[in-house]
């Protein structure tokens, strides 16, 4: 097992590397445009989804996704968020941050509820991706993640490549390769409020469709039991598109309770098929539509439960609890752990590859 000694001299190490680079490199914005005018702006740093902007039923210009003005805004020491970012090496928990690999056991950094989450406190969204590929609508990033990584077996190279479509569409294509067994869970964590106003307009009001008839729960630290259960009869049940505020104040139900509101994987009835909808979000103000298609087995969705006020974002808003909502699509939570869950192992010789899209339209 490794050491927690090495834990917090690899973070360290991480922490000063990655202060060192900021003052030796430059991070900047890229903006890819389309056809019909909508635009989308990624930064090399954490490989984020800075802004989303597009024409309402009206004509007027949104920007749909939570951030920040500036890219020094969104380094570690500044501000302390997953905006837009490309998750890694694990998206979501891990209990304990404990996992076993072919007998040998890694103890991870502990970075949330005594879990680690999102690949620990230096993941990849506090890390530079190099920029591969740029033109008008495409940009592919790249990870060099040494073996250690947030005490991670394996050195990994992983890629990123956001590509925006003619039909509104940001299409979102992973893939990575390792030099050891390791485990691999990439995502992207896009807060998106689909009004463009979010210091007014709570996601709440916004209507939520999910391809799912069962979810996994998970306890008070926000942790998968294992179980997967039925969401028919429960809050958990979107089905049918509804409000997402109909329900996400009963706290009498455990799941609500537990986690302050909506932070969990729902197993998608799409059986990998990304020709199938697995999630769709709507605002009726703006008349602006969501849908995500993935390959992945899950999508986690969270309600802004933990946003509090402390951050502020574009143009000066402060970004309050329920101020966006995030559709990551994943294996699901603590799979090292739950061998009966589709595996996330990665072994040389083997690539992996997970696809999104997240497709935009319009009804006037």
């Amino acid at each position: 097992m490794r050491s927690f000694k090495g834990i917090i001299l690899g973070a360290c190490v991480l922490s000063v590397l990655a202060c060192s680079q900021q003052k030796s490199q430059t991070d900047r914005f890229y903006t890819l445009k389309n056809k019909n005018g909508m635009e989308l702006t990624v930064t090399n740093y954490g490989g984020r989804i800075v802004s989303v902007k597009l024409a309402d039923k009206n004509g007027t210009v949104r920007d749909v996704v939570l951030g920040f003005d500036n890219v020094e805004d969104y380094y570690l020491e500044n501000n302390s968020s997953d905006f837009g970012a490309a998750i890694g090496r694990y998206a979501n928990r891990i209990d304990h941050g404990r996992f076993t690999l072919d007998g040998e056991e890694y103890q991870l950094p502990q970075n949330n509820f005594g879990h680690c989450l999102h690949g620990g406190p230096t993941g990849w969204q506090y890390q530079r991706y190099q920029v591969v590929e740029v033109n008008d609508n495409s940009i592919k990033l790249k990870m060099e993640s040494p073996d250690g990584d947030n005490n991670f077996p394996g050195a990994v190279t992983a890629f990123v490549t956001y590509t925006l479509t003619d039909d509104n569409a940001i299409d979102i294509a992973y893939e990575a390769t390792t030099t050891a067994p390791t485990i691999i869970n990439m995502t992207n964590h896009s807060y998106f409020n689909l009004s463009g106003d979010p210091a007014n307009h709570s996601i709440c009001d916004d209507y939520l469709y999910l391809n799912a008839s069962s979810f996994t729960p998970i306890d008070s630290t926000c942790m998968t039991s294992g179980e997967i259960l039925p969401v028919a009869g429960t809050p958990m049940d979107f089905t049918t598109m509804h409000k997402i505020g109909d329900r996400i104040g009963e706290i009498d139900y455990v799941q609500i309770a537990n986690a302050g509101g909506y932070d969990h994987n729902w197993v998608l009835d799409t059986g990998g098929d990304i020709s199938k909808v697995a999630a769709e979000l709507y605002c009726e103000d703006t008349g602006i539509d969501l849908k995500v298609y993935t390959d992945e087995p899950g999508i986690q969705v969270y309600t802004g439960n933990f946003l509090d006020g402390t951050l502020t974002g574009k143009g000066g808003v402060v970004y309050n609890k329920r101020a966006a909502i995030c559709l990551e699509t994943q294996h699901y939570p603590d799979s090292p752990n739950k061998p009966q869950w589709p595996s996330v192992v990665l072994r040389p010789g083997q690539t992996y590859t997970s696809h999104c899209v997240y497709a935009f339209s319009v009804t006037k």
